[in-house]
C-alpha cells in the first residue's frame, strides 16, 4: 500500500485560536518568562537580575512561570526591586497571559512555540541544551529562520549580550516589529476553521 507523507501545522487547543484579538490591557512592557514548572536556574537567577537593569529603563511587568519552591523567593525578589509581577507554576488561562505580553523568554518545545507563534509574541527561545536530539534547539531554528525570533545558546550564554538585547527590544522598535510582522506573515491563514479544514480532507481521502 502506498504511503503518503501529509504536513500539517502543529495542532493547538482552540481556546488560542479564540483568544487572537484579545486586547493587551495595560501599556507596561510586558515580558512572560516561560521557564517550565521544574523551573531553571538560567531562568530563575540569571534573567530575572537582567530584568532590574531594564526597569531602571522603561516601565516593567513580569510574568515569571517557575517551580513551587522558587516561587517565594521570586515573589520576593521583584517586590524589593518594584517589578511589577505575576509568579506562578502553573496557569489554565495561560493563553490570556501570553496575549497581555509583548516578549516572551522561553524554552523550545514544540508546542510552545507554536502557541507563541499564532499569537504574534516575539519570543527569545533558550533551547534546553539536554534535549533528545537537540529537538528543542531544531524547533527554534524553524522559527528563527523565518526572522519570527532569537535563539540563545545556554551553553555559551552572555550575560551582558543578553541584557543588551532586552534593552533594545524593550522599545520595541525596528528588530522588535519586524520580528512581529513576520509572525503575522506566517500565521496569515492560520485559523481553526483552516486547520479543521486539513484534517478534515486528511481523513475523507483514507
Amino acid at each position: 500500500m502506498e504511503q503518503k507523507l501529509i504536513t500539517i501545522r502543529p495542532l493547538i487547543r482552540k481556546k488560542y485560536y479564540q483568544i487572537t484579538n484579545y486586547e493587551k490591557q495595560n501599556s507596561l512592557f510586558t515580558i512572560i518568562i516561560i521557564g517550565g514548572s521544574q523551573g531553571a536556574k538560567i531562568f530563575d537567577t540569571l534573567i530575572n537580575e537582567l530584568l532590574v537593569k531594564i526597569s531602571k529603563i522603561c516601565s516593567l511587568k513580569v510574568a515569571h512561570q517557575t517551580s513551587k519552591k522558587n516561587t517565594d523567593f521570586l515573589e520576593k525578589f521583584y517586590k524589593v526591586n518594584k517589578i511589577k509581577n505575576k509568579v506562578f507554576t502553573f496557569d489554565e488561562n495561560l493563553n490570556i497571559l501570553l496575549k497581555q505580553s509583548d516578549l516572551c523568554i522561553t524554552r523550545a518545545g514544540a508546542s510552545s512555540l507554536a502557541e507563541l507563534s499564532l499569537l504574534k509574541i516575539p519570543f527569545i527561545a533558550i533551547p534546553l541544551p539536554t534535549s533528545k536530539d537537540n529537538h528543542q534547539y531544531e524547533n527554534a531554528k524553524y522559527y528563527k529562520d523565518k526572522g519570527c525570533c532569537w535563539v540563545i545558546d545556554q551553553q555559551n550564554f552572555d550575560k551582558q549580550r543578553f541584557e543588551e538585547l532586552l534593552i533594545k527590544l524593550s522599545v520595541k522598535k525596528d528588530e522588535y516589529l519586524t520580528k512581529k510582522i513576520n509572525l503575522e506573515k506566517l500565521n496569515y491563514k492560520n485559523t481553526w476553521n483552516n486547520v479543521n479544514q486539513k484534517l478534515l480532507e486528511i481523513f475523507n481521502e483514507n
